[in-house]
């Protein structure tokens, strides 16, 4: 598999985002939590190569200290 893509790789981000934002409505702290940790994992298992998911991990903790 190719490199991480960390430039914009989509169309239509903001309808993604809101369905984002719409998939959360009414969940409880604990709900959201649950359902980021689901929608993380069924990504990985779809992306499937450990280099890619650990580059990606390594950006979001870049990104969150910075």
């Amino acid at each position: 598999m190719s490199d991480l893509i960390l430039t914009p790789n989509f169309d239509n981000g903001d309808d993604f985002y809101e369905a984002l934002l719409n998939a959360h409505d009414g969940l409880t702290e604990t709900g959201v939590h649950a359902l980021n940790a689901r929608l993380i994992l069924i990504l990985a298992n779809h992306i499937g190569d450990q280099s890619i998911l650990e580059a990606a991990l390594l950006a979001a903790q870049k990104a969150n200290s910075g």
